[in-house]
């Protein structure tokens, strides 16, 4: 489901996925009462909510999704791309987070990332993500305690890459494995170190010293 203010964009993004295999927009909503309305006919899997929507913000109605239907997934696409934003977007419960001035593809990518379970964002999302932790880590901001590592060498290697900023099919191409074997290497490196999100494995690289700060 679609869910933005503005009809023009509403129907770029519907007339960008009309012809990709595996995808159905099953309903577009300018407001949050529309899309509550009539969640429970549609039953998306994923949604994709602008921000500054009517009726609640796209941050409220991720946090209520979140609570009352988990199962549904949040991709936020919004020009707003500062830090407030963005972390309000993942604590609320956001799988992914684009810029509206995303390419065709990287959209694809997204939705295709966050329909398997993970969660996607965008170069210049995670350059910010990234240089707050920075930011916090150099002021002592973020003094959490760390966990001890029980990670193998490629396990470390593809963490450290991930903090830094690389996609996991760049990750794959350096490291010379598959895509597979990098999401698999994630998956295995969050349920060791007990976390939930890709904002703890780069918290966690920054306080294990993976990243030069």
């Amino acid at each position: 489901m679609l869910v933005d203010d503005h009809q023009l964009v509403r129907t770029g993004i519907a007339n960008l996925l009309v012809n990709e295999p595996n995808f159905e927009i099953v309903s577009e909503a300018a407001d949050a009462n529309e899309f509550l309305s009539t969640l429970e006919k549609f039953h998306p899997d994923i949604a994709i909510l602008d921000i500054s929507i009517p009726g609640m913000t796209g941050i409220e109605l991720t946090r209520h999704l979140k609570s009352k239907h988990p199962a549904i997934k949040v991709l936020i696409l919004s020009m707003h791309t500062s830090e407030e934003y963005i972390f309000n977007s993942i604590n609320a419960g956001a799988k992914g987070y684009l810029p509206k001035n995303t390419s065709k593809k990287e959209l694809i990518d997204a939705i295709h990332t966050i329909a398997r379970g993970e969660e996607y964002f965008a170069e210049s999302i995670s350059n910010v993500i990234l240089k707050s932790y920075i930011k916090k880590a150099k002021s002592g901001q973020d003094d959490g305690s760390d966990k001890e590592s029980q990670l193998s060498k490629r396990e470390t290697e593809v963490l450290r890459l991930f903090a830094e900023g690389f996609s996991n099919q760049e990750i794959a191409d350096k490291l010379f494995i598959s895509i597979r074997t990098v999401e698999s290497h994630k998956n295995h490196i969050m349920q060791r170190l007990e976390l939930k999100s890709s904002v703890d494995l780069v918290k966690f690289a920054i306080r294990n010293n993976l990243v030069n700060l």
